[in-house]
């Protein structure tokens, strides 16, 4: 039902162009998180980037409110609410690299450019184009839909905290900022800080520093530390060897202080750290075969070793590995690890599914680590798995509506690692706007969408539209 008349819709080359500018417009506000000013929690990107999603939505013809910066709403109808669309204009740091300039959106062969056209400023303009067609072609709705501007989610999601805190869920929610054609369950969390303290050591050969990593939620590409006792002589042939099996080069320099030892890895997001290469692990593999002093120091790197070896990312050393044919397998990164004279601290970052708990996963891990001596700091807690049963009537309607305009046929919900907005919201799931087998290039240099897609994403979400709220 509505199917001719929202392809017909979006078949229109006017409407392709409006969807360009409309993306191009919010691509240009510079929307990075910063230091909190009076009225704008997230710093003036950010506020600036929601003025703009706001505006446009006001030009066409929504009723529209800024909650006190927080987020900006969007309503289609003065109906009773039954649905929440929820978007973010915040985006991460532009880096370097990009062969366009980051804030200026650029359409070439089919493609756009530009920080945000795919996170996720442009899966927000598909939301507010799909809203605007229903509205358009007259097709008959009993509720309304609102769409939810976010300005935090890559930073914690505060924004969001801060809506719900005083309006109510709606019966039905998705946000537009992860993959098709339905992710129905997010992993759980579970990253404790851990490590062990000694005396400060004289024996040679030891390491007497160590640093590797720099975000938790990263597979750390560089990890670096300093021998003293031994010469670059006596670990090149070693590092070759491990470089070798590992993928991971090593660059092995003498100096005043010892021999440092750089190893250089490959960095991928941590609910999938299989596209990564983990440095402090290579590392502490190197470390384990060298001939260091017999002193705690050596004795909690092998330690180490033993528990996050190279290539575990399944945490299958550490004795929690886990896995179910709903949710799939548990997932590890070792993500921080710093070495002094007097001790070590440690990070890793788990995605667990349905079947781990408190007694296979936390406790499983603490005692596994204190058979080492190694003690975890705090009390770090296991955050729930997001599961929206994959026979609801969301999933079910969603996915109905992604087989209709792509043509797939028996699509099934999907589970990841990562979080999105709605992991904390009842009944929530992530729907779009990335399809199978597109590489967006998300928080990476160059960052694209395809047209062609985005005016997919519309139909799909015009047809949920009607589907829901009729």
């Amino acid at each position: 039902m509505y199917e001719d008349k929202i392809r017909a819709y979006f078949d229109d080359p006017g409407i392709r162009q409006e969807m360009i500018d409309a993306i191009s417009r919010l691509v240009a506000v510079k929307s990075v998180r910063g230091d909190a000013e009076p009225g704008k929690p997230f710093g003036p990107g950010p506020a600036a980037a929601l003025a703009e999603g706001l505006a446009l939505a006001g030009e066409w013809g929504f009723a529209v409110e800024n909650h006190e910066n927080y987020v900006g709403t969007a309503d289609l109808n003065d109906k009773e609410t039954r649905l929440h669309i929820l978007g973010h204009l915040d985006v991460v740091g532009e880096g370097t690299g990009w062969a366009t300039d980051p804030y200026t959106c650029v359409e070439r062969d089919g493609m756009l450019y530009g920080r945000g056209v795919s996170d996720d400023k442009g899966p927000v303009v598909c939301a507010l184009l799909a809203m605007r067609a229903v509205r358009d072609l007259g097709l008959p709705l009993s509720a309304n839909v609102r769409l939810v501007m976010g300005t935090d989610e890559e930073s914690g999601s505060g924004d969001i905290a801060h809506y719900y805190a005083s309006h109510p869920y709606a019966p039905f929610t998705f946000t537009p900022d992860a993959d098709f054609p339905v992710i129905n369950i997010e992993k759980g969390h579970y990253h404790p800080d851990f490590g062990k303290t000694w005396t400060e050591e004289t024996a040679l050969p030891r390491v007497t520093s160590l640093k590797g990593g720099f975000r938790q939620n990263v597979v750390p590409p560089e990890a670096q530390c300093v021998i003293s006792g031994l010469s670059a002589g006596e670990v090149e042939p070693l590092a070759g060897q491990v470089a070798a099996a590992t993928g991971t080069p090593f660059t092995v320099t003498d100096g005043a202080d010892g021999v440092t030892v750089h190893c250089a890895g490959r960095n991928a997001h941590a609910a999938s750290p299989d596209g990564g290469l983990n440095a402090i692990s290579a590392l502490l593999e190197l470390l384990s075969r060298l001939p260091l002093a017999d002193c705690e120091s050596t004795r909690a790197l092998r330690s180490m070793q033993t528990l996050f070896p190279f290539g575990d990312t399944r945490g299958k050393a550490l004795g929690i590995a886990s896995e179910d044919a709903e949710s799939g397998p548990l997932t590890l990164n070792l993500a921080l690890m710093t070495l002094t004279g007097t001790g070590f601290t440690a990070k890793f970052d788990v995605r667990f599914p349905l079947s781990s708990n408190e007694e296979n996963c936390r406790k499983a891990c603490e005692a596994r680590l204190a058979a080492h001596g190694i003690a975890v700091t705090g009390d770090p807690e296991m955050t729930t798995v997001h599961c929206v049963p994959g026979d609801s009537q969301l999933v079910t309607t969603l996915l109905r509506c992604y087989e209709t305009y792509t043509g797939a046929r028996d699509a099934k919900p999907l589970a990841i690692g990562g979080g999105t907005y709605v992991h904390d919201i009842p009944g929530g799931v992530a729907f779009g706007c990335q399809f199978p087998g597109f590489d967006p290039k998300m928080h990476a240099p160059d960052e694209q969408a395809c047209v062609d897609q985005l005016l997919c994403s519309c139909k799909i979400f015009a047809q949920a539209i009607c589907e829901l709220c009729s």
